[in-house]
C-alpha cells in the first residue's frame, strides 16, 4: 500500500502530529514490531558493565533532580 502524504503543505506541527498518531497505532501492537539484531547487542553490552561494575543505574529521580541543579 503506497499512502501519499501532502508533505509539502503540512506545517512542522501537522507533521509532527502524524508522527504522533502513527506511533501510537505501532505501540498497540508492540511485539509485531521487529526489533533490529543490533539492540539485543547493546543490551547484552549494557548488562555487561553492569555486571563488571563499569556502569551503574541510577534512580530516575534523582538524575532529574541533579540535571535541573546543573541549570
Amino acid at each position: 500500500m503506497q499512502v501519499n502524504i501532502p508533505l509539502g503543505k503540512m506545517t512542522i506541527e501537522d507533521k509532527l502530529r502524524a508522527i504522533e498518531e502513527i506511533w501510537n497505532d505501532l505501540q498497540r501492537a508492540p511485539d509485531a514490531l521487529p526489533a533490529p539484531a543490533w539492540h539485543a547487542d547493546v543490551l547484552q553490552a549494557r548488562a555487561d558493565r553492569v555486571r563488571e561494575e563499569k556502569s551503574r543505574f541510577n534512580d530516575w529521580s534523582d538524575t532529574k533532580s541533579r540535571i535541573r541543579e546543573r541549570t
